[in-house]
Protein backbone atom coordinates (compact mmCIF):
# COMPACT_ATOMS: atom_id res chain seq x y z
CA UNK A 1 0.00 0.00 0.00
CA UNK A 2 1.15 3.36 -0.35
CA UNK A 3 1.75 5.53 2.52
CA UNK A 4 -0.39 8.96 3.11
CA UNK A 5 2.73 10.89 1.65
CA UNK A 6 3.20 8.31 -1.56
CA UNK A 7 -0.64 9.58 -2.13
CA UNK A 8 -0.64 13.06 -1.78
CA UNK A 9 3.40 13.31 -4.26
CA UNK A 10 2.02 11.05 -6.80
CA UNK A 11 -1.87 12.33 -6.57
CA UNK A 12 -1.55 13.62 -10.76
CA UNK A 13 -0.76 9.73 -11.15
CA UNK A 14 -3.48 7.93 -9.01
CA UNK A 15 -5.81 10.71 -10.56
CA UNK A 16 -5.09 8.60 -13.60
CA UNK A 17 -7.26 5.30 -14.43
CA UNK A 18 -4.56 4.07 -16.39
CA UNK A 19 -1.78 3.69 -13.71
CA UNK A 20 -3.45 4.59 -10.22
CA UNK A 21 -2.39 2.89 -7.10
CA UNK A 22 -1.87 -0.08 -8.83
CA UNK A 23 0.44 1.30 -11.38
CA UNK A 24 2.30 3.40 -8.54
CA UNK A 25 3.28 0.71 -6.41
CA UNK A 26 4.97 -0.93 -9.48
CA UNK A 27 6.74 2.37 -10.38
CA UNK A 28 7.99 1.41 -6.48
CA UNK A 29 8.46 -1.54 -7.09
CA UNK A 30 11.05 -1.08 -10.17
CA UNK A 31 14.62 -1.15 -10.71
CA UNK A 32 16.27 0.72 -13.47
CA UNK A 33 19.83 0.71 -14.21
CA UNK A 34 21.07 4.29 -16.09
CA UNK A 35 24.00 3.79 -17.85
CA UNK A 36 25.78 7.12 -18.50
CA UNK A 37 25.08 10.17 -16.56
CA UNK A 38 25.52 12.84 -18.96
CA UNK A 39 23.17 14.47 -21.50
CA UNK A 40 20.71 12.17 -22.07
CA UNK A 41 21.10 10.22 -18.19
CA UNK A 42 19.93 13.48 -16.34
CA UNK A 43 16.64 14.05 -17.50
CA UNK A 44 16.14 10.37 -17.52
CA UNK A 45 17.17 10.22 -13.82
CA UNK A 46 15.01 13.45 -12.95
CA UNK A 47 11.92 12.23 -15.00
CA UNK A 48 12.00 8.44 -12.91
CA UNK A 49 12.77 9.78 -9.54
CA UNK A 50 10.12 12.45 -9.49
CA UNK A 51 7.71 9.40 -10.71
CA UNK A 52 8.69 7.38 -7.88
CA UNK A 53 10.69 4.33 -9.48
CA UNK A 54 11.56 2.86 -6.33
CA UNK A 55 15.60 1.85 -7.27
CA UNK A 56 17.79 3.85 -9.81
CA UNK A 57 21.15 2.34 -10.71
CA UNK A 58 23.83 4.99 -12.34
CA UNK A 59 26.63 4.14 -13.60
CA UNK A 60 29.34 6.12 -14.63
CA UNK A 61 33.18 6.71 -14.45
CA UNK A 62 33.41 10.42 -15.45
CA UNK A 63 33.40 13.66 -13.38
CA UNK A 64 31.52 16.70 -13.81
CA UNK A 65 33.68 19.60 -16.39
CA UNK A 66 32.56 22.65 -17.21
CA UNK A 67 31.46 22.07 -20.34
CA UNK A 68 29.09 20.05 -19.08
CA UNK A 69 26.91 22.46 -17.72
CA UNK A 70 25.24 23.39 -21.14
CA UNK A 71 22.71 20.51 -21.40
CA UNK A 72 23.83 17.99 -18.01
CA UNK A 73 21.24 19.52 -16.04
CA UNK A 74 21.55 18.00 -12.92
CA UNK A 75 25.05 19.64 -12.01
CA UNK A 76 26.00 23.22 -11.26
CA UNK A 77 29.00 24.90 -10.73
CA UNK A 78 29.56 23.55 -7.53
CA UNK A 79 29.82 19.86 -9.16
CA UNK A 80 32.73 20.08 -11.37
CA UNK A 81 35.38 18.29 -10.60
CA UNK A 82 33.01 15.70 -8.81
CA UNK A 83 32.28 12.26 -9.56
CA UNK A 84 28.85 12.05 -11.77
CA UNK A 85 27.56 8.91 -10.30
CA UNK A 86 27.87 10.44 -6.77
CA UNK A 87 26.32 14.25 -8.36
CA UNK A 88 23.32 13.10 -9.66
CA UNK A 89 22.44 10.30 -6.96
CA UNK A 90 22.76 13.66 -4.81
CA UNK A 91 20.26 15.59 -6.82
CA UNK A 92 18.01 12.04 -7.05
CA UNK A 93 17.71 12.11 -3.47
CA UNK A 94 17.41 15.99 -2.92
CA UNK A 95 14.31 15.09 -5.25
CA UNK A 96 13.09 12.78 -4.02
CA UNK A 97 14.48 11.02 -0.71
CA UNK A 98 11.94 7.50 -1.58
CA UNK A 99 13.88 6.92 -3.86
CA UNK A 100 17.15 4.11 -3.60
CA UNK A 101 19.78 5.36 -5.71
CA UNK A 102 22.74 2.81 -6.51
CA UNK A 103 26.08 4.22 -7.66
CA UNK A 104 28.30 2.55 -9.97
CA UNK A 105 31.63 4.60 -10.15
CA UNK A 106 32.94 2.80 -13.32
CA UNK A 107 32.61 2.55 -17.31
CA UNK A 108 30.82 -0.23 -18.15
CA UNK A 109 32.63 -3.15 -19.88
CA UNK A 110 32.75 -6.56 -20.74
CA UNK A 111 34.50 -7.93 -17.61
CA UNK A 112 31.48 -6.52 -15.27
CA UNK A 113 28.59 -5.72 -17.44
CA UNK A 114 26.85 -8.96 -16.34
CA UNK A 115 27.26 -8.00 -12.52
CA UNK A 116 26.35 -4.47 -13.18
CA UNK A 117 23.12 -5.40 -14.73
CA UNK A 118 22.15 -8.21 -12.91
CA UNK A 119 19.96 -6.63 -10.12
CA UNK A 120 17.70 -4.29 -12.50
CA UNK A 121 14.83 -4.78 -14.40
CA UNK A 122 15.14 -2.59 -17.18
CA UNK A 123 18.82 -0.88 -18.51
CA UNK A 124 18.56 3.02 -19.75
CA UNK A 125 21.48 3.54 -22.54
CA UNK A 126 22.61 6.96 -21.53
CA UNK A 127 26.09 6.66 -23.17
CA UNK A 128 28.14 8.39 -26.07
CA UNK A 129 29.70 5.51 -27.91
CA UNK A 130 29.19 2.60 -30.41
CA UNK A 131 31.04 0.20 -27.96
CA UNK A 132 28.76 0.56 -24.54
CA UNK A 133 25.84 0.48 -26.96
CA UNK A 134 26.80 -3.06 -28.36
CA UNK A 135 28.21 -4.16 -25.17
CA UNK A 136 24.66 -3.32 -23.88
CA UNK A 137 22.56 -4.50 -25.83
CA UNK A 138 24.36 -8.01 -25.81
CA UNK A 139 24.42 -8.10 -22.70
CA UNK A 140 20.42 -7.54 -22.35
CA UNK A 141 19.93 -10.39 -24.67
CA UNK A 142 22.27 -12.58 -22.67
CA UNK A 143 20.11 -11.16 -19.26
CA UNK A 144 16.82 -11.19 -21.10
CA UNK A 145 16.30 -7.15 -20.21
CA UNK A 146 14.26 -3.98 -22.04
CA UNK A 147 16.83 -1.89 -23.37
CA UNK A 148 15.45 1.54 -23.78
CA UNK A 149 18.16 3.28 -26.47
CA UNK A 150 18.62 7.22 -26.89
CA UNK A 151 21.10 9.20 -29.18
CA UNK A 152 21.83 12.32 -30.08
CA UNK A 153 24.19 14.08 -32.51
CA UNK A 154 24.27 18.30 -33.36
CA UNK A 155 20.32 18.69 -33.56
CA UNK A 156 19.05 14.92 -33.65
CA UNK A 157 17.76 12.70 -31.41
CA UNK A 158 17.00 9.00 -31.56
CA UNK A 159 15.01 6.54 -29.06
CA UNK A 160 13.95 2.85 -29.57
CA UNK A 161 13.49 0.11 -27.32
CA UNK A 162 15.08 -3.02 -27.81
CA UNK A 163 14.74 -6.70 -27.09
CA UNK A 164 11.27 -5.92 -25.20
CA UNK A 165 8.72 -8.63 -24.92
CA UNK A 166 10.57 -10.73 -27.95
CA UNK A 167 11.14 -7.64 -30.66
CA UNK A 168 13.72 -6.46 -31.97
CA UNK A 169 17.26 -5.67 -30.59
CA UNK A 170 20.10 -3.36 -31.68
CA UNK A 171 21.74 -5.20 -33.52
CA UNK A 172 18.69 -5.74 -35.78
CA UNK A 173 18.77 -2.03 -36.84
CA UNK A 174 22.27 -1.59 -36.45
CA UNK A 175 24.06 -5.09 -37.59
CA UNK A 176 27.58 -3.86 -36.81
CA UNK A 177 29.18 -0.86 -35.52
CA UNK A 178 30.50 1.92 -37.71
CA UNK A 179 34.29 2.47 -37.84
CA UNK A 180 36.39 4.40 -35.58
CA UNK A 181 36.55 6.89 -38.96
CA UNK A 182 32.74 6.65 -39.57
CA UNK A 183 31.35 7.23 -36.22
CA UNK A 184 30.51 10.86 -34.83
CA UNK A 185 32.70 11.62 -31.82
CA UNK A 186 31.12 13.76 -29.13
CA UNK A 187 33.95 15.25 -28.02
CA UNK A 188 34.23 16.64 -31.70
CA UNK A 189 30.64 18.07 -32.76
CA UNK A 190 28.86 20.30 -31.37
CA UNK A 191 25.38 19.48 -29.86
CA UNK A 192 22.04 21.82 -29.48
CA UNK A 193 21.87 21.77 -25.18
CA UNK A 194 18.27 21.31 -25.08
CA UNK A 195 18.27 18.00 -27.39
CA UNK A 196 19.33 15.88 -24.96
CA UNK A 197 16.61 17.15 -22.67
CA UNK A 198 14.37 16.37 -24.98
CA UNK A 199 15.41 12.98 -25.89
CA UNK A 200 16.06 11.83 -22.96
CA UNK A 201 12.84 12.72 -21.50
CA UNK A 202 11.39 10.50 -24.50
CA UNK A 203 13.70 7.80 -23.18
CA UNK A 204 11.82 8.00 -19.42
CA UNK A 205 8.65 8.47 -20.90
CA UNK A 206 9.34 4.77 -22.87
CA UNK A 207 10.51 3.53 -19.26
CA UNK A 208 7.66 4.21 -17.41
CA UNK A 209 5.78 2.65 -20.37
CA UNK A 210 7.38 -1.01 -19.94
CA UNK A 211 6.77 -0.78 -16.30
CA UNK A 212 3.31 0.27 -16.38
CA UNK A 213 2.42 -1.79 -19.65
CA UNK A 214 0.80 1.27 -20.94
CA UNK A 215 0.74 2.24 -25.25
CA UNK A 216 2.78 1.25 -27.77
CA UNK A 217 5.73 0.56 -26.57
CA UNK A 218 8.71 2.33 -29.38
CA UNK A 219 9.91 -1.81 -29.57
CA UNK A 220 10.28 -2.00 -33.40
CA UNK A 221 10.64 1.42 -34.41
CA UNK A 222 12.98 3.95 -34.23
CA UNK A 223 11.60 7.25 -32.95
CA UNK A 224 13.51 10.21 -35.14
CA UNK A 225 13.30 13.27 -33.81
CA UNK A 226 14.98 17.12 -35.70
CA UNK A 227 14.76 20.03 -33.60
CA UNK A 228 15.87 22.31 -36.78
CA UNK A 229 12.33 21.85 -38.05
CA UNK A 230 10.53 20.59 -35.05
CA UNK A 231 9.21 17.12 -37.28
CA UNK A 232 9.50 13.69 -36.01
CA UNK A 233 9.25 10.45 -37.82
CA UNK A 234 9.17 6.59 -37.03
CA UNK A 235 11.25 4.65 -38.73
CA UNK A 236 9.75 0.59 -38.65
CA UNK A 237 12.27 -2.47 -38.52
CA UNK A 238 11.66 -6.23 -37.72
CA UNK A 239 13.52 -8.38 -35.73
CA UNK A 240 16.16 -10.22 -37.78
CA UNK A 241 17.17 -13.58 -36.09
CA UNK A 242 20.64 -14.14 -37.48
CA UNK A 243 21.21 -10.75 -35.77
CA UNK A 244 18.93 -10.27 -32.27
CA UNK A 245 20.64 -14.48 -30.92
CA UNK A 246 24.19 -12.69 -31.19
CA UNK A 247 24.65 -12.11 -27.43
CA UNK A 248 27.73 -11.77 -25.32
CA UNK A 249 28.98 -15.05 -25.87
CA UNK A 250 28.73 -15.49 -29.11
CA UNK A 251 28.91 -11.86 -30.81
CA UNK A 252 32.61 -10.33 -32.11
CA UNK A 253 34.59 -9.65 -29.00
CA UNK A 254 35.86 -5.88 -30.94
CA UNK A 255 32.41 -4.88 -31.52
CA UNK A 256 33.26 -3.75 -27.65
CA UNK A 257 36.64 -2.28 -28.28
CA UNK A 258 36.74 1.56 -27.50
CA UNK A 259 38.36 3.42 -30.27
CA UNK A 260 39.26 6.15 -28.01
CA UNK A 261 41.40 3.73 -25.79
CA UNK A 262 42.96 1.82 -28.30
CA UNK A 263 46.12 -0.39 -27.45
CA UNK A 264 48.35 2.89 -27.44
CA UNK A 265 51.05 4.05 -24.89
CA UNK A 266 50.14 7.25 -23.33
CA UNK A 267 52.40 9.69 -21.53
CA UNK A 268 51.16 11.70 -18.48
CA UNK A 269 51.65 15.17 -18.49
CA UNK A 270 53.98 15.09 -15.48
CA UNK A 271 56.46 12.81 -17.30
CA UNK A 272 55.62 14.87 -20.96
CA UNK A 273 57.17 17.75 -18.95
CA UNK A 274 60.41 15.85 -18.41
CA UNK A 275 60.33 14.69 -21.87
CA UNK A 276 60.32 18.48 -23.48
CA UNK A 277 62.91 19.36 -21.03
CA UNK A 278 65.27 16.44 -22.34
CA UNK A 279 67.72 17.01 -24.70
CA UNK A 280 65.36 15.05 -27.13
CA UNK A 281 62.18 16.11 -26.92
CA UNK A 282 59.61 14.76 -28.74
CA UNK A 283 57.79 16.16 -31.57
CA UNK A 284 54.11 17.76 -30.83
CA UNK A 285 50.72 16.97 -32.40
CA UNK A 286 47.63 18.41 -31.91
CA UNK A 287 44.70 17.15 -33.49
CA UNK A 288 41.88 19.72 -32.27
CA UNK A 289 40.24 22.19 -34.20
CA UNK A 290 41.90 25.35 -34.75
CA UNK A 291 39.91 27.79 -32.74
CA UNK A 292 40.82 25.33 -29.63
CA UNK A 293 44.25 25.78 -30.64
CA UNK A 294 44.25 29.11 -30.89
CA UNK A 295 42.84 28.89 -27.17
CA UNK A 296 45.91 27.51 -26.07
CA UNK A 297 48.10 25.00 -26.80
CA UNK A 298 51.53 23.44 -26.25
CA UNK A 299 54.88 25.60 -27.53
CA UNK A 300 55.59 24.33 -30.91
CA UNK A 301 53.22 22.04 -31.34
CA UNK A 302 51.63 20.90 -35.79
CA UNK A 303 47.82 21.34 -35.76
CA UNK A 304 46.31 18.66 -37.77
CA UNK A 305 43.17 18.16 -36.96
CA UNK A 306 41.58 14.86 -36.70
CA UNK A 307 39.50 14.67 -39.66
CA UNK A 308 42.55 15.41 -42.04
CA UNK A 309 45.14 13.01 -39.77
CA UNK A 310 45.63 10.80 -42.72
CA UNK A 311 46.38 14.14 -45.36
CA UNK A 312 48.94 14.71 -42.76
CA UNK A 313 50.34 11.54 -41.58
CA UNK A 314 53.39 12.39 -44.28
CA UNK A 315 54.43 15.33 -42.55
CA UNK A 316 55.18 13.35 -39.32
CA UNK A 317 58.28 11.83 -38.07
CA UNK A 318 58.88 8.59 -37.72
CA UNK A 319 62.46 8.48 -35.86
CA UNK A 320 61.99 10.27 -32.64
CA UNK A 321 58.75 10.18 -30.12
CA UNK A 322 55.42 12.05 -31.17
CA UNK A 323 53.45 12.85 -28.21
CA UNK A 324 49.50 13.66 -29.59
CA UNK A 325 47.22 15.71 -27.96
CA UNK A 326 43.57 16.87 -28.25
CA UNK A 327 41.17 18.32 -24.91
CA UNK A 328 40.99 15.24 -23.14
CA UNK A 329 42.41 12.50 -24.68
CA UNK A 330 39.83 11.08 -26.87
CA UNK A 331 40.74 12.52 -30.30
CA UNK A 332 44.23 12.07 -29.85
CA UNK A 333 43.47 8.20 -29.43
CA UNK A 334 41.61 8.09 -31.98
CA UNK A 335 44.63 9.53 -34.43
CA UNK A 336 46.97 7.50 -32.98
CA UNK A 337 44.66 4.17 -33.70
CA UNK A 338 44.41 5.42 -37.28
CA UNK A 339 47.90 6.06 -37.99
CA UNK A 340 48.65 3.00 -36.30
CA UNK A 341 46.22 0.89 -38.35
CA UNK A 342 46.67 2.55 -41.48
CA UNK A 343 50.65 4.55 -41.91
CA UNK A 344 52.16 1.74 -39.61
CA UNK A 345 53.55 4.49 -36.76
CA UNK A 346 54.80 2.73 -33.55
CA UNK A 347 56.46 6.25 -32.39
CA UNK A 348 53.00 8.07 -30.82
CA UNK A 349 52.16 8.57 -27.29
CA UNK A 350 48.80 9.76 -26.39
CA UNK A 351 49.38 12.95 -23.52
CA UNK A 352 46.78 11.56 -20.83
CA UNK A 353 43.66 13.34 -19.97
CA UNK A 354 44.81 16.08 -23.02
CA UNK A 355 45.45 19.69 -23.11
CA UNK A 356 43.29 19.74 -20.26
CA UNK A 357 45.27 17.55 -17.37
CA UNK A 358 48.26 19.37 -19.00
CA UNK A 359 46.65 23.02 -17.84
CA UNK A 360 45.55 21.56 -14.77
CA UNK A 361 48.61 19.56 -13.40
CA UNK A 362 51.15 21.38 -14.99
CA UNK A 363 50.58 24.79 -16.73
CA UNK A 364 48.11 26.36 -14.56
CA UNK A 365 48.03 30.03 -16.01
CA UNK A 366 47.16 28.62 -19.16
CA UNK A 367 43.85 29.39 -20.27
CA UNK A 368 41.04 26.62 -20.82
CA UNK A 369 37.61 25.48 -21.75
Amino acid sequence: MLTATEKQRYRRHLQLPEIGEAGQLRLRAARVLVVGAGGLGCPVLQYLAAAGVGTLGIADSDRVELSNLQRQVLYGPADIGQLKAAAAAREVHRLNPDVYCRQHMLRVDRANVREVLENYDIVVDGSDNFPTRYLLNDACVSMGKPLISGAIYKFEGQVSVFNYQGGPTYRCLFPTPPSATEAPNCDTTGVLGVLPGLVGTAQATETLKVILGLGEVLSGRLWIFDALTFQSRLLRFERHPEHSQLHLDTANLSDYQDWCAPDLRSVSPMELQALLQSDSPPFLLDVREPDEHTICHLSGAMLLPLAHVAQGANQLPRQHAVVVYCHHGTRSAQAIAQLQDQFGFSNLLNLTGGIHAWATEIDTQMPTY
